[in-house]
């Protein structure tokens, strides 16, 4: 009989998941890939068969599914149709957040699900919905295993002394401290990268995961030893609607001043700022980069600054730089975003092959000190494999 790992990574009004086939060897391969998006206004399901066939596009009434166990069970429901005969032997899933308590994923427990609650406040546009997630798993089949697999646990390899604030020392020890983010992406990619490029697998590389939510990883031999997010998910680089790194006094002249509240705060960093605050049209790279008005191209030209300036600390951290790495969404998909990233490194050894960057790479630099790559991430297939070897599959 056929088993088969379920990965969920849940949204406030989305619920993306991908069903892995577990073979007795080799690589698991997805049989199914989609996603519940419009929950609470206008759902909507669609699905994708491994060859990327369509095999569904569903819509419903908001009323008809409303939550994360409802859109589970419509999802389950197509899954048992369609593989009968399989049985589902795990669930992974993504959470954002393990505090300064996980470094590995782990089983999902009641304890740890308490433990994980306490993280809300660190990731709040994210950590309620991954925990939901799981609840409407166990509401549907309650003796299935489920992990979870953390953003922040790769980022644990960076010493000590980079995870500080200059705060009281007291508030690190109460969990204040620098975490990191995106990190299946990196895992992801530390993995791939000795069979793409093996000439720079061992050395100092830099990863950016650009996308809606955007950050930077400083690697050595594969390890994270700095990176651009900290304390939660708004720092570091600028995003589709997050502002990235900000001076802190900012939040006190919101609240002193302007005379915002914490709830109005939080929605102006997490939702109406980024891409979408300075061009003021919307946080889609693609919309931005076909704009003729002046405000998408400032968004631009901001969003590839903070990049550059962030390349610049990262390779401080490393001691040089042999590689930089693009990934995710416009990391992936824009030629004209990297061709842009490149040119401003050109100080720190990249030269653009304009050609193979066209072409989406993998390796998109010729000659120079230091390469530049493209490669696809697949957080996804990192959480299966996670599942599989906790799960003993």
């Amino acid at each position: 009989m056929e088993r088969l790992i379920l990965v969920l990574n849940a949204g406030s009004s989305s619920l993306k998941f991908s069903l892995f086939t577990v073979r007795t060897a080799g690589e698991m391969d997805a049989v199914a890939v989609g996603q519940i998006e419009g929950l609470g206004t206008a759902p909507r399901l669609k699905v994708k068969d491994g060859a990327g066939e369509r095999i569904a596009d569903e819509q419903w009434d908001k009323g008809e599914v409303s939550g994360h166990a409802q859109a589970l069970q419509r999802i389950a429901g197509l899954l048992r149709s369609r593989f009968q005969g399989s049985v589902l032997a795990g669930v992974g899933h993504r959470v954002v957040h393990g505090g300064p308590d996980y470094a590995a994923p782990l089983l999902v427990t009641p304890e740890a699900m308490r433990r994980l609650e306490d993280f809300i406040p660190l990731a709040p546009l994210h950590q309620p919905h991954n925990l939901a997630a799981i609840r409407a798993v166990q509401e549907v089949q309650p003796d299935l295993p489920q992990v979870a697999c953390f953003d922040t646990a790769f980022h644990q390899t960076q010493e000590r002394v980079a995870q500080f604030y200059g705060l009281p020392y007291e508030y690190f020890e109460r969990g204040v401290r620098r975490y990191g983010f995106h990190g299946l992406s990196y895992e992801y990619i530390a993995g791939a990268l000795p069979a793409v490029a093996p000439a720079i697998a061992g050395g100092r590389v830099v990863v950016a995961h650009l996308g809606s939510g955007a950050s930077m990883c400083a690697m050595r031999a594969g390890r994270s030893v700095g990176s651009s997010m900290g304390f939660t998910a708004l720092d570091g680089l600028l995003m589709g609607t997050r502002p990235g790194n900000m001076d802190p006094g900012i939040v006190l002249y919101l609240l002193q001043q302007e005379g915002m509240s914490a709830k109005q705060i939080e929605d102006l960093l997490y939702k109406r700022s980024g891409l979408l605050g300075l061009s003021g049209i919307g946080n889609d790279m693609r919309v931005l980069l076909a704009s003729e008005d002046a405000r998408a191209r400032l968004a631009i030209e901001h969003f590839v600054y903070r990049i550059g300036r962030e390349l610049g600390a990262l390779a401080a951290v490393l001691g040089g730089l042999d590689a930089l790495v693009f990934t995710a969404g416009i990391g992936e998909n824009s030629a004209r975003i990297r061709e842009l990233v490149c040119e401003q490194a050109a100080w720190l050894g990249i030269e653009i092959d304009r050609a193979a960057n066209e072409t989406g790479g993998p390796c998109i630099s010729r000659g120079g000190k230091a390469s530049a790559w493209v490669l696809p991430t697949n957080e996804e297939l990192m959480i299966a494999r996670h599942t599989r070897h906790l799960l003993a599959l």
